[in-house]
């Protein structure tokens, strides 16, 4: 069983990319391409969490599943509690135009919530199978499977009028404008969000195919990986 210091790094770091994340997710992102306006489609948050798969990944690939999963716990105690504080705060500091109410806020932490948990841990379970692959199937397997789920999961259980038993929804989110701010078909907002959203995730997980290789290779001690 690995040392309790043997955590440390690990947890820290996915603490670190989900608060990061949590925070960055309340800013769009400014610019455009195109005709397309970036703030319709992408957050700053898009570009932080994905690089949560890396940790969970490098987690498992040194340490095994068990260890891996143990790390994702954490991370998901950190995403609830990031949604729930972070936007008051962000308010009150004058770095968000709306303050969320209580049942707003508490139907965001359960999307943030179960979206990580569930995409975490799929992500673990498709690594582990693909572990005696190519170098780079499970974690891009993994991170692929994972992005689907969490971007799934989040955008729907936060914004979908399906969803309103588990909270207020939100106006703006739910109203029709045009697919990706810029296409004819028209779709509800936060569609054109997940899509966006999704789109960073694919690339950034290919970008985090290099650190990966980095770290599996050079700097982390070789560990026997506990079984599942």
């Amino acid at each position: 069983m690995p040392a309790v210091r043997s955590y440390l790094a690990p947890v820290a770091t996915m603490a670190l990319v989900v608060l990061a994340s949590n925070i960055l997710v309340q800013f769009p992102m400014a610019g455009h391409l195109g005709r397309l306006q970036l703030a319709d489609v992408l957050t700053w948050g898009a570009f932080t969490y994905p690089f949560s798969f890396l940790v969970t990944d490098l987690s498992n690939r040194w340490y095994g599943p068990r260890f891996a999963r143990r790390v994702v716990y954490a991370g998901f105690a950190v995403a609830v509690a990031a949604s729930i504080l972070a936007p008051p705060v962000l308010f009150d500091l004058g770095l968000l135009e709306f303050a969320a109410t209580g049942d707003r806020l508490v139907r965001i932490a359960l999307a943030s919530g179960a979206a990580f948990l569930l995409a975490q841990l799929l992500d673990v379970f498709v690594f582990s199978r693909l572990r005696q692959d190519r170098w780079w199937r499970a974690p891009a397997f993994g991170s692929l499977a994972g992005s689907v789920l969490d971007t799934t999961v989040f955008f729907t259980v936060a914004f979908a009028p399906f969803f309103a038993f588990a909270g207020p929804g939100d106006d703006f989110a739910a109203a029709s404008a045009p697919l990706f701010g810029v296409l004819a078909d028209e779709a509800p907002r936060w569609v054109s969000w997940a899509l966006g959203d999704f789109c960073v995730k694919l690339l950034i997980a290919v970008v985090a195919l290099i650190p990966y290789r980095v770290l599996m290779q050079r700097v982390l001690p070789y560990r026997t990986p506990q079984a599942a």
